[in-house]
């Protein structure tokens, strides 16, 4: 009997490496990544990341805000402090539902990310999606060298 509780307990054990990734280490288009969504408290960014590796506070254009930032490359924005506003990550480990992420060209962009805009705006190239139009949910990957450096999801506030 208490091999079989051995056996059982690797098994156990080992279970999770032979596990899918979990759908929260997506990239999720104009809606979050890792599992922080906009609209998300931090309560719920903290339960689906865990702790942040560092923390900012300060005021800008829009008022008060809270930066937390995670080991893996991404940072979480709570603009109002309140809720998350902007996600973003400059990390290769999170993707799309098709395999887009930092490190994908622009041409992969284009390819894969339905509705995608791509242009180059004060020196800047990015595809995006959305329009920066006050209110809108945008995803933007940001593009140098024509490849994917970060990609940033969040409302555009003006």
């Amino acid at each position: 009997m208490p091999a079989r509780l051995l056996t059982l307990g690797v098994a156990a054990l080992l279970a999770p490496l032979a596990a899918p990734a979990a759908a929260e280490a997506l990239i999720q288009v104009d809606r979050g990544i890792a599992g922080a969504r906009l609209g998300n408290s931090r309560a719920e960014v903290r339960a689906a990341l865990g702790a942040p590796a560092s923390t900012r506070s300060g005021m800008n254009d829009f008022g008060p805000f809270l930066q937390w930032r995670f080991r893996g490359g991404i940072t979480v924005i709570f603009q109002g402090r309140r809720e998350v506003s902007t996600v973003s990550t400059s990390g290769r480990g999170d993707r799309t539902a098709r395999g887009v992420g930092v490190g994908s060209s622009e041409a992969a962009v284009r390819r894969k990310v339905r509705g995608v805009r791509c242009e180059t705006t004060f020196g800047t190239r990015s595809c995006h999606t959305g329009r920066f139009t006050v209110g809108e949910v945008i995803t933007d990957f940001l593009i140098r060298r024509g490849k994917v450096t970060r990609v940033s999801i969040g409302r555009v506030f003006d």
